[in-house]
C-alpha cells in the first residue's frame, strides 16, 4: 500500500507562484526517506533541499504544481486561497490514482493551511474521483517524511522560479516574502516595473500599501 504526502511552498509571498509538491510511496521504505535526510524543507539548507529533490525524483511517483502570481490575483475575492489549495491537492491525488491505481494508496497526508483541520480535509475530498482517507493536519511537513518531501520538492521549484523572476527584472530582491526587509526595499522602487507585473500578487495586502506608497511619494517629485 502507498502513502502520499502534499505540501506546499510560497503560500505567503507577495512575488512568485504557489508551488504544490506531492511524494507517493510505498509505506514499507518511508524508512528510506530518513535515511536521504528527507525532514521539513525550512529546516533544510539550499544545497542539502537540492541533493534530497534530486533522490526524490528518481521516485516513480511525485509532482510539483504551481499556482501563478497571475491565478491568485485573478482568483482572490471569488475563491479562498485555501480553496484553490485543495483543488490541487485534489487534482494531485487524482494523479496519483492514474499511475498507482485507487486501491493502492493506504492515504493521503496534507499539510493543512485551514485554521480547521477536518474542513481542509473535506475541501479536498470534493475534488476526487474516488474514495481515499485524506489526513489534514497542521505542521504535517514536520511530523511526517512523507510530506516533508513534497515540502523539498514543492521549495526547489519554488526557488529556482524565484531565481527565474531575478534575472528578467534584472535584480536580486531576497525570498518574496513581505517580511523580507529586501523585497520590500525592492518593491518600494520597482513596483510598477513592467517586466514585474505577472509575477506580482497585486491584491495582496503589501503590494496595495506599496502601491499607495509610491502613489503619494510621486506627488512630491
Amino acid at each position: 500500500m502507498y502513502v502520499g504526502g502534499i505540501d506546499e511552498a510560497g503560500r505567503g509571498c507577495v512575488i512568485g507562484p504557489l508551488v504544490i509538491g506531492g511524494f507517493l510511496i510505498d509505506e514499507n521504505k518511508i524508512e528510506e526517506l530518513e535515511k536521504l535526510g528527507v525532514k521539513d524543507s525550512k529546516l533544510l539548507s539550499p544545497a542539502e533541499r537540492a541533493r534530497i529533490a534530486k533522490e526524490l525524483r528518481r521516485n516513480i511517483v511525485w509532482t510539483t504544481k504551481e499556482i501563478s502570481a497571475n491565478e491568485i490575483t485573478q482568483k482572490m475575492g471569488t475563491r479562498s486561497l485555501n480553496e484553490e489549495e485543495a483543488r490541487v491537492a485534489g487534482k494531485i491525488t487524482n494523479e496519483f490514482a492514474e499511475k498507482i491505481g485507487e486501491k493502492e494508496i493506504k492515504e493521503i497526508i496534507v499539510d493543512a493551511p485551514d485554521t480547521d483541520e477536518n474542513n481542509f480535509s473535506n475541501r479536498i475530498k470534493k475534488y476526487l474521483k474516488f474514495n481515499v482517507r485524506i489526513r489534514s493536519e497542521h505542521k504535517a511537513d514536520l511530523n511526517y517524511l512523507v510530506v516533508g518531501a513534497a515540502s523539498i520538492l514543492a521549495k526547489t521549484r519554488r526557488d529556482a522560479q524565484i531565481e527565474k523572476i531575478k534575472k528578467l527584472v534584472g535584480e536580486d530582491f531576497g525570498s518574496g516574502y513581505s517580511s523580507d526587509e529586501r523585497t520590500i526595499s525592492f518593491l518600494k522602487k520597482s513596483i510598477r516595473k513592467p517586466e514585474l507585473q505577472e509575477f506580482l500578487r497585486h491584491k495582496w495586502k503589501t503590494a496595495k500599501e506599496l502601491k499607495t506608497f509610491q502613489a503619494d511619494l510621486s506627488k512630491f517629485v
